[in-house]
């Protein structure tokens, strides 16, 4: 069985809501997504943080979980940093409520394809996560999850279908975002906490 990892990349938040403080924020999004990752079947899990955000990921992940220090938060960067694994997932912390699912779809053309890309629901900016098999290709441009869309990552790919598209979801990155989260919807109890205590609905 091939030894795949996850890891969630603490990038940048740059938006709260009002009455909640940006680092207590974005703290809370990425304990969503590293609790998230704990739950998950047959991978290992993984943080990676440039080194200004050591810190953060320190007081965030379980015990015996890698933080990887990368020079630049792309997922480029922490697929360089990897060794010993043959797949590799990185995906965005803004997502407290993403489904185990949308991982496990992110990850399955690997079998078939070197790179996956989910991109964002609703068809804007940036991605959700990038996964490869290791070593990544060297045809894969450097990504920016904020930025990046789906041909980006296709555009120096020998073949197109080398890149596959996969399931995608929101990421919480302004009100608009914020209203779709279900309060039935079970876990981001990080997230959901902080919420509740700016007395916003959660």
């Amino acid at each position: 069985m091939a030894r795949r990892v996850v890891v969630a990349l603490l990038g940048s938040v740059s938006w709260s809501p009002p009455g909640v403080d940006l680092a207590e924020w974005r703290a809370a999004l990425a304990e969503d997504v590293i609790d998230l990752f704990a739950t998950l079947n047959e991978v290992e899990v993984a943080v990676a943080v440039t080194p200004a955000d050591r810190a953060l990921a320190d007081a965030l992940v379980w015990p015996g979980t890698t933080v990887y220090e990368v020079a630049e938060a792309t997922p480029n960067a922490v697929f360089a940093a990897l060794e010993g694994y043959d797949q590799a997932a990185v995906l965005v912390a803004d997502v407290p409520d993403l489904p185990a699912l949308t991982v496990g779809k992110l990850l399955r053309p690997l079998t078939t394809r070197p790179v996956a890309v989910a991109p964002v629901e609703g068809g804007g900016p940036g991605l959700l996560g990038v996964a490869v098999r290791l070593p990544a290709p060297d045809w894969l441009p450097t990504l920016h999850l904020d930025t990046a869309r789906p041909a980006e990552a296709r555009a120096n790919a020998p073949r197109p279908a080398d890149v596959a598209v996969t399931a995608g979801w929101r990421r919480l990155r302004g009100p608009a975002d914020l209203a779709t989260l279900d309060p039935a919807f079970e876990g981001w109890e990080a997230t959901r906490a902080l919420l509740s205590g700016s007395g916003r609905p959660a």
